[in-house]
């Protein structure tokens, strides 16, 4: 069994073939860390690991006991005040204003499940044995409370989750102010943080940072994970690279305000946390209520940061996306967004269509323009009912007409938000979150519906639904184009305003929850004005994400590279957009934009009428391509050869290989021309050394353990003197895919 109790040295191992964490009653009770890492061996005591030793002006929890101090004990999930002056797991204020808390070992159970989680999205099991689940309760005697801290490690991934369920079970009215899912302490600090930090259209760059003393942290405030900061941070020693060295990664699955953070106290140990962010955060706790917090998921890699990468993928793929697409490959798409934004009419849409059929595209995605009076971004939000004006026939005509084309039909919704200018706005002024006597700021002219509001989302979720079912609608694309502020709930008492935000995200994912259970042949994409909720809550529910709004090839290799640190390939929504690009004004070739659009869910974001004959050759071939390549891009394993963000960020390089090693797909790209440069090789990953592959672009054979170990010969033009002329591989913007298969 992964998880064994040494009961006469009272201490928790959890276990399998990867990783080990260690987890002892302390002698006070309360529960103490003693290792997280690469798996050793179980043993009946590991006293050994637990270090105490006097140190001067300490704080001790025992008289004539001068070792025993919180403030220099590793602990599992501490409390601030009684010895450890460190930043605390849990803040709870009580009835006479105290907030010393003392939560002892009460009880534990282990089994071989994973329990849901209260209206939270999660990762969970399905297998027989392929999980088993360490509940520890601990118990708070003074004001009745209690803590279960809830442990699930699976049996063949180096995966533990983490969550926290307190409960009041007194007579007090208890304020819980914070509640962190994960608290870690690490005995050394010799680690370089690794974030995923940006902003709208250039998310989840990848930043580094070494530890210092102190704080080190990323967080959102924003009331969604946020384009700033993604809800993940790894823990990489210096000489951990993409392939060797070890690295914790703690990835937090939840889609609003987050705080992620690592404290280095001035004896160099490390305590890592990661949950709900506390500011703005207070939850009353009256007599017999609980809390459940989000989970935080901890992978272990010993083999760098690829490995950690894949757990990621693979757990993400098949046990967080849910439902008929967790496993199916893609509808390769058009959006008319980029192509038409407003200015659009039925006509205009079903002759994109047709195109769209005669290329071979499978579904046709109306974005953002069809209800309400929404000819602009100032009127219409809120109005889940078709614009006449453009569309005369309606969306059920509309739809049909697109499948008959032989296409599935999907619709862009802003369920989130309303404009001023809106028949909802007009009837429900008190459902947008507003605050008394305060200036209501707008985002994109739009303002926030409070979706803490059980009332607002019945009303969104009825419009919703009736104009699915009329549409026959195979896809939504659910979009958030701004943050929150100015928070505060009509629906809620004075003492209730702390719990908004987080309701607001239970709101969120309830309204998820009930459309996907009704329509559950729809694919659902979440969007939040590109990356800015790409997060493992989302993906619970939506099994892709539109990875961006800059749509730029050369943009998206940062932009797709970073987000691969945790996300699957198959939760990137990737488009082929119109040149000059629309954000960055970019021209690259149609080649370039499919390249970097293959290595997601792929799809096509402009007006295909305006390409000309030979452009339209192109996409049918590229259609093609993708059509028999896209399992395996989507499903395979993914690695990264060559980061945009290392040296001066020229070239990028990654692959994906089929589960059965027999194919792979290698993307590479060069953004500027170079001349008169050194030779180039590439090496390549995860091949079966013993078969021998059949390189495309090179036609000639080599073993897998030459493209590995001696690389990819990938000289070109400017490992010399450039020819004269362009000829398409001797520019800037170029790319290049190679096909390998095994003979």
């Amino acid at each position: 069994m992964p998880i064994v109790f040494h009961e006469k040295s009272k201490t928790f191992h959890l276990y399998n073939q990867e990783v080990s964490y260690i987890i002892k009653i302390l002698k006070n009770n309360q529960l103490g860390q003693l290792y997280y890492g690469k798996a050793i061996k179980d043993r009946e005591n590991f006293d050994h690991l637990l270090e105490m030793y006097h140190r001067p002006m300490a704080v001790c929890s025992f008289e004539n006991d001068s070792t025993f101090s919180l403030e220099h004990i590793k602990q599992e999930y501490p409390v601030y005040g009684s010895g450890d002056m460190r930043q605390m797991a849990i803040d709870i204020i009580q009835e006479n204003g105290s907030r010393i808390l003392n939560f002892t070992y009460h009880s534990h159970l282990i089994f071989n499940q994973k329990p849901k989680l209260e209206n939270l999205p999660a990762t969970y099991s399905e297998e027989e044995n392929e999980v088993t689940t360490l509940s520890i309760t601990l118990v708070d005697q003074v004001i009745n409370t209690k803590i279960v801290l809830n442990y699930t490690i699976y049996e063949n991934m180096p995966v533990i989750t983490r969550n926290a369920y307190i409960e009041n079970n007194g007579q007090q009215k208890l304020v819980l102010n914070r509640a962190m899912s994960l608290s870690l302490d690490l005995p050394d600090s010799d680690y370089i943080m690794l974030e995923l930090t940006g902003a709208w259209s250039r998310e989840r760059y990848v930043k580094e940072r070494k530890l210092e003393h102190g704080i080190q942290s990323i967080y959102s405030l924003r009331g969604c994970s946020s384009s700033n900061f993604n809800p993940f941070i790894a823990l990489k020693r210096k000489n951990a690279d993409e392939f060797s060295g070890e690295v914790l990664g703690f990835s937090f699955v939840y889609s609003g305000n987050f705080l992620a953070q690592v404290e280095v106290d001035t004896y160099n140990c490390s305590r890592v946390m990661m949950g709900i962010h506390p500011h703005c955060f207070k939850w009353n706790l009256d007599p017999n209520m609980h809390f459940q917090t989000p989970e935080v998921v901890m992978v272990y890699s010993d083999q760098g940061l690829n490995k950690m990468s894949q757990t990621y993928h693979y757990l993400y793929q098949n046990r967080l996306v849910r439902g008929k697409y967790r496993n199916l490959a893609r509808p390769i798409l058009v959006n008319n967004w980029e192509g038409t934004y407003f200015d659009f009419d039925e006509e205009k849409i079903l002759a994109i269509a047709k195109t769209a059929s005669e290329l071979g595209i499978e579904l046709f995605v109306l974005d953002d323009g069809w209800f309400g009076k929404r000819n602009n971004d100032h009127t219409g939000l809120g109005d889940w009912y078709v614009n006449l004006d453009k569309l005369p026939n309606g969306i059920a005509n509309l739809s049909k007409k697109i499948n008959d084309l032989g296409l599935k039909f999907g619709l862009w919704f802003e369920p989130e938000m309303v404009n001023k200018d809106s028949d909802l706005y007009r009837s429900h002024p008190e459902w947008v979150l507003a605050t008394p006597k305060r200036n209501m700021s707008h985002g994109r002219n739009q303002y926030v519906l409070d979706f803490s509001n059980p009332d607002v989302i019945e009303y969104i979720y009825q419009m919703m639904v009736k104009m699915i079912e009329q549409g026959n609608v195979s896809y939504i694309k659910w979009d958030m184009n701004r943050c929150m502020s100015e928070v505060y709930s009509s629906s809620h008492q004075s003492y209730q305003q702390g719990q908004v935000m987080h309701e607001y995200i239970l709101g969120v994912y309830s309204l998820y929850e009930h459309l996907t259970k009704r329509f559950p042949d729809i694919l659902f994409e979440s969007c939040a004005s590109g990356g800015a909720r790409f997060d493992p809550g989302m993906l619970y529910y939506a099994p892709q994400t539109w990875t961006s709004d800059d749509t730029d090839a050369i943009e998206r290799l940062k932009i797709q590279y970073g987000t691969s640190l945790v996300y699957p390939v198959s939760s990137m929504g990737a488009h082929v957009s119109a040149i000059p690009n629309h954000q960055v004004f970019r021209n690259t070739s149609l080649e370039t934009r499919a390249n970097v659009a293959y290595f997601g869910t792929f799809g096509y974001e402009l007006d295909l009428n305006k390409l000309n004959d030979d452009e339209k050759k192109k996409i049918v071939e590229q259609i093609t391509f993708m059509k028999e390549y896209r399992e395996i891009i989507q499903f395979g394993t993914f690695y990264r050869l060559l980061s945009p963000f290392d040296g001066n960020g020229n070239e990028t390089a990654w692959m994906v290989v089929s589960k059965d090693q027999k194919t792979a797909i290698v993307g590479y790209y060069r953004i500027l021309l170079e001349v008169n440069q050194g030779y180039r090789r590439l090496r390549l990953q995860g091949l079966n050394p013993d078969y021998c592959y059949h390189v495309s672009r090179l036609e000639s054979d080599h073993f897998g353990d030459e493209l590995m170990n001696v690389g990819l010969i990938n000289s070109d033009h400017s490992c010399g003197e450039n020819h004269e002329v362009y000829d398409g591989t001797n520019g800037d913007y170029y790319s290049k895919i190679y096909l390998l298969k095994a003979k």
